[in-house]
């Protein structure tokens, strides 16, 4: 069954969290034997993210910067304990202490990214003002299975002989704070509801019920897409259903095999029943047909006994089939998952630098739109430097095609040069014979056409007289 989306956010413990949630040397030395749902050997696929407008790392610190904070706002101390007062009936009502840093535990899949995360978090801020300090993907927690998985768990896998189920949750560390006023944040019912269906929009998964609905509380522990991406994916699909086929055929082969064996196990039985008669035929009538009865019997046997080899040896392939059939899936996951983080890590620091290049550059996007269109004109990537980069005029003999008038036209010695727009500076203009190309190409539409008319007309009034 496949996890369902689920967000449980409840007040961070400062002081303990950091060394959990980054699997400090000190707390993996000191969890000891009996917490056995952190497997060492997985540690390694964890990732983090730490707010660069954070300031210090440590929550400690980073929570008395907020005491002060709001003693500076409001002028009053931050009300940190639970304490009680009098209500308007004269009962007692407990008011609980202030909770300036919380901490959410967010259901992922095992190929959900940091970047995912950390647009759950960005949208969480955008909306309700709360701000992400950290974020951790744990995917090293979980709990051992007793024995096989069931038929439907595909996420369990094996680490050395045991198998292994993943629980595989985020850490978020929230600052809950208004800082412009100096007072925590309010979120009611409908917000935390409206959390959960953002984690599940944003994660790809399915939204899990509410406690409303099924009455129980949570549980602690618990536009670019490559071609190249699309590609793997379905690699990764295909040599699952191979492998899968693989299975079917090979358990299809064990049932014939054990469908022939129960055959087999009939007829020695009938054997046994007809040597049983033979032995009391025999001592009337002799033994001669007895000892064929008994050589028979003996064959039967042993073709039996390879029967059961054989099927010993197919439910053996089976299983290390499987067990590189998982292997493969899982290795070509992380590898997907490695790859798609590289490649928008590399697709933001592209954009980074194209933003920065239209900033500093302005004339740079006209240059790449002029650059476009030269290419329709059937420019050459040389003749197009010349007259972008060198700003050179090119003298030019052949054929220029015009998208608007859908044909080309011929130049011949025309020179051809590329300058700032008369009407409007942040524009440029391509020209031939210092004429905006667009009125050159009018011009030359306007001779095809009607220069050929007039031709033919004067051809026909000349065809009176013969000298």
């Amino acid at each position: 069954m496949a996890t369902k989306s689920s967000i449980h956010i409840k007040p961070c413990r400062v002081t303990s969290s950091g060394a959990h949630n980054r699997r400090t040397a000190e707390y993996m030395r000191n969890i000891g034997k009996s917490q056995i749902y952190i497997v060492h050997e997985l540690t390694s696929n964890n990732e983090q993210w730490i707010n660069p407008g954070f300031g210090s790392p440590n929550l400690q610190t980073h929570y008395e910067n907020i005491k002060r904070m709001v003693k500076e706002k409001t002028g009053r101390a931050m009300q940190e304990k639970e304490r009680e007062r009098k209500g308007k009936n004269g009962k007692i009502i407990k008011v609980a202490g202030c909770s300036p840093i919380r901490e959410g535990v967010l259901l992922i899949r095992p190929d959900t990214t940091l970047a995912d995360v950390r647009k759950f978090g960005e949208e969480c801020q955008r909306r309700w003002g709360i701000t992400p300090l950290q974020i951790f993907l744990h995917k090293d927690e979980g709990h051992w299975l007793s024995g096989q998985p069931e038929a439907g768990d595909r996420e369990s896998f094996q680490v050395g002989e045991k198998w292994f189920k993943p629980n595989y949750h985020a850490h978020i560390v929230f600052d809950w704070m208004n800082h412009d006023t100096g007072k925590s944040r309010k979120l009611n019912d409908e917000d935390m509801t409206e959390m959960q269906s953002l984690a599940s929009d944003i994660l790809l998964m399915e939204r899990g019920q509410s406690k409303a609905v099924t009455g129980k509380g949570h549980l602690e522990r618990n536009d670019f897409i490559i071609e190249k991406q699309k590609a793997e994916l379905q690699r990764i699909e295909a040599v699952k259903r191979h492998k899968e086929q693989q299975v079917n055929l090979a358990e299809q082969e064990l049932r014939q095999v054990k469908s022939e064996i129960r055959t087999d196990k009939l007829k020695s039985a009938a054997t046994d029943a007809a040597t049983a008669i033979a032995s009391g035929v025999g001592s009337l009538f002799g033994s001669g047909k007895l000892k064929d009865l008994e050589q028979t019997n003996e064959k039967l046997q042993n073709e039996v006994s390879k029967r059961d080899t054989n099927i010993e040896k197919l439910q053996s392939k089976i299983q290390q089939m499987q067990k590189q059939h998982d292997t493969q899936i899982h290795n070509l996951r992380e590898i997907h998952r490695q790859e798609l983080d590289m490649k928008e890590k590399e697709l933001s620091r592209l954009a980074r630098i194209i933003d920065k290049a239209f900033r500093w550059f302005p004339m740079f996007r006209e240059m790449l739109r002029m650059e476009k269109f030269c290419a329709t004109l059937g420019f050459t990537k040389e003749m197009t430097e010349s007259l972008l980069v060198k700003k050179e005029a090119l003298k030019c003999s052949g054929k220029i095609y015009s998208e608007q008038h859908r044909r080309s036209f011929d130049v011949k010695d025309d020179i051809l040069r590329v300058e700032n727009d008369p009407d409007n500076e942040g524009r440029l203009s391509l020209t031939i014979n210092r004429k905006p190309i667009a009125d050159w190409f009018r011009e030359q539409w306007h001779k095809l056409r009607y220069g050929t008319r007039l031709s033919q007309q004067e051809e026909k009034k000349s065809r009176g007289f013969k000298l």
